[in-house]
């Protein structure tokens, strides 16, 4: 692995860096809790060769979200829930606002 290669990791949201005490101990959390999200299937982690669970900083954001869900009292089954939704509905203002822009170059009188 190159210099190169270890700094584009850093930058990476998807790589899974974070065992699931450090991801615990981030979250201010209990290991529990990071296996009942993943019970919820609200998360996956990834598993290293030896088979221990692996998180990236775009899981732990989403089972922060989830955390503070909980923390407010609501049921984790329906925070994992509300989560699942809140991330599919960022994604779709993504794509729209992909397309708008798309629309809008090709068309530029479309905007007016």
């Amino acid at each position: 692995m190159t210099a190169d290669d270890s700094f584009s990791r850093l930058e990476d949201d998807d790589d899974p860096a974070y065992t699931m005490g450090r991801a615990a101990e981030l979250l201010g959390a209990t290991q529990g809790f990071l296996r009942a999200i993943g019970e919820a299937r609200l998360i996956t982690p990834l598993r290293s060769p030896g088979g221990h669970r692996r998180y990236s900083r775009y899981q732990l954001r989403i089972a922060a979200r989830a955390r503070e869900l909980v923390d407010q009292g609501t049921p984790i089954d329906a925070a994992c829930r509300l989560v699942i939704l809140e991330d599919q509905l960022a994604e779709a203002r993504r794509i729209n606002a992909t397309y708008r822009r798309l629309s809008e170059a090709a068309d530029p009188t479309a905007a007016a």
